[in-house]
């Protein structure tokens, strides 16, 4: 009797987590860390001001949510995924061979990091070659070898002729900041590639690449300033020969206090971000399974909340958080696709 019991408690308990698993009610999203505090603010916002519940939301990293968003169709899988680059080929295809063959696609905006310097100094013109010669623990040996030296370089007329005798500091974010991530991704990573050996070395060991090309230098000209970006600008102010690595929307909060270095011929600014020109910066996204539209209850709604003009317009709220809004004409044409529920194709 006792073994009897045991069992029907058994199956009422898998029976119940079945119901539950199969009318999940409120709209599950995981992803890109970038991302993530934009979409908290704008679920945050859905759940109060809507009859729906407030999404869940999990910071997974990008390539870690498109492993979870592709592995299903059904309430068992995510609805939505983050990501601060666009979904890969190898991604998409895995995705449609799990069965999430429509997939729409939301451009949301830009993020851009500044390597700024003090007022009371020169703006400079830097190249991501520049930065990566000045910053990466290793850099190629200039004998030509394609070897890899210890970075040897003190100054930036070390990296360049055209710079000056200055000595290379600069006060920048820890390893557990996700601006330190992006800065070695799109800075030190942006100027390794350049050389063209050392770009091809990425399909040979991707992972020793990374190392290579990832890797800030710990002896000196690199300073962890913790993450307190007021410390950092007022370091910058007291000392107009170093620089500092920060996000953007913080550059154009101190605007009377510091610049942001020209790279590539582009100064950090709204517009040259919202454009693609300035290139430390890159797009921010995420993704939706059509199958769950109408299914998970407020996903519509969610959708209709985050293409809103008060929260991606020039003015919305995700622009004092620090994201870069889209121009006029791409926020229009990503608003349409996601209103008509527009299946993405690669």
């Amino acid at each position: 009797m006792k073994l009897a019991s045991v069992l029907a408690s058994l199956v009422l308990i898998t029976s119940s987590s079945l119901t539950v698993a199969s009318n999940r009610d409120y709209i599950e999203i995981v992803g890109s860390s970038t991302v993530y505090p934009f979409a908290i603010a704008v679920a945050e916002r859905f759940g109060k001001g809507t009859k729906f519940k407030t999404p869940k939301i999990e910071s997974t990293g990008s390539g870690g949510g498109m492993k979870l968003f592709c592995n299903g169709v059904g309430v068992a899988h995510p609805d939505v995924t983050n990501s601060s680059r666009r979904i890969k080929q190898k991604e998409f295809e895995m995705c449609q061979k799990n069965g999430v063959t429509d997939i729409i696609e939301v451009l949301i905006g830009y993020d851009g990091i500044a390597f700024a310097n003090s007022k009371k100094t020169d703006q400079l013109s830097l190249t991501r070659r520049d930065i990566y010669l000045a910053l990466a623990k290793d850099i190629p040996n200039p004998d030509g070898s394609e070897t890899f030296i210890a970075n040897p370089h003190t100054t930036w007329k070390d990296v360049n002729s055209a710079l000056p005798a200055t000595k290379i500091e600069v006060l920048g974010p820890p390893p557990t900041s996700g601006t330190r991530d992006a800065f070695a991704e799109l800075a030190i990573e942006g100027g390794c590639k350049s050389f063209p050996w050392v770009k091809a070395f990425k399909k040979v060991d991707k992972k020793a690449y990374k190392a290579r090309c990832h890797t800030i230098r710990e002896d000196g000209p690199y300073i962890e300033a913790g993450e307190n970006d007021n410390l950092i600008v007022n370091k910058l102010d007291a000392n107009p020969s170093a620089f500092g690595v920060f996000g953007f929307s913080f550059l154009d909060q101190n605007t009377e206090k510091v610049q942001g270095a020209l790279i590539e011929g582009f100064a950090p600014t709204f517009e040259s971000i919202a454009q693609g020109d300035y290139s430390i910066s890159r797009p921010l996204y995420f993704y939706v399974k059509k199958a769950h539209i109408g299914v998970v209850p407020g996903i519509k709604g969610y959708l209709r909340e985050f293409t809103a003009d008060g929260t991606w317009g020039d003015e919305g709220y995700l622009t004092d958080r620090g994201m870069i809004p889209l121009n006029t004409v791409k926020r229009k044409a990503v608003g349409d696709a996601v209103k008509n529920q527009t299946p993405l194709s690669m």
